[in-house]
């Protein structure tokens, strides 16, 4: 029997599934970092802003709210740098290939990566595509766009986690302790 005429399923059934495997990883990792993401609607709860009523409290909100919230913060960081150059086309798209390069080498990895033999730890692979993005992102001629949208992401963070209260966060199994341990002590 002939199968002229026919629309072929696939056209390499071994190819077709490691890629399909590879990209089903990869949502698979993404909604898993994702997952450490807090609801938007408990960070943006207007009714948890209360300021401080100490420098040892500020600092108490600090660390629970950078811990908690830090996927949400690390968002909104991105976001703004994405903002600031969007008036940079050339920065852009490095950025966006800067990304691509990250979620390949860093976030999408299941073993630790090897060249030419030699096995890199995820601290020296982290440390690596840090210095080597900010380098390239300086090269673009968006410097100052740069420099002044980590300064208003840092401002805006550091804010939001002093004036958020974290008497009221949700705590789940791997924060109880963070939260317990952060609080100040009453007088």
């Amino acid at each position: 029997m002939s199968s002229y005429g026919t629309i072929p399923t696939s056209s390499s059934p071994a190819a077709t599934s490691v890629s399909l495997e590879y990209i089903s990883r990869a949502k698979d990792r993404i909604k898993e970092g994702l997952g450490a993401r807090r609801p938007w609607a408990e960070l943006a709860d207007v009714h948890s802003l209360d300021l401080p009523r100490s420098l040892r409290e500020s600092l108490a909100r600090v660390r629970t709210n950078l811990a908690y919230f830090s996927m949400n913060y690390a968002i909104v960081a991105l976001a703004i740098v994405f903002l600031s150059l969007l008036w940079h086309p050339i920065s852009l798209i490095v950025f966006l290939a800067m990304l691509a390069v990250w979620l390949f080498l860093y976030f999408l990895r299941d073993e630790p990566l090897v060249v030419f033999g030699r096995v890199f730890s995820d601290k020296v692979v982290l440390i690596v595509l840090g210095v080597l993005t900010i380098f390239v992102l300086l090269f673009t001629g968006a410097t100052t766009e740069i420099l002044s949208a980590l300064l208003v992401a840092a401002v805006v963070v550091l804010i939001h986690a002093v004036v958020r209260r974290t008497d009221n966060l949700s705590p789940d199994e791997e924060s109880a302790g963070l939260l317990r341990s952060a609080s100040p002590p009453s007088s």
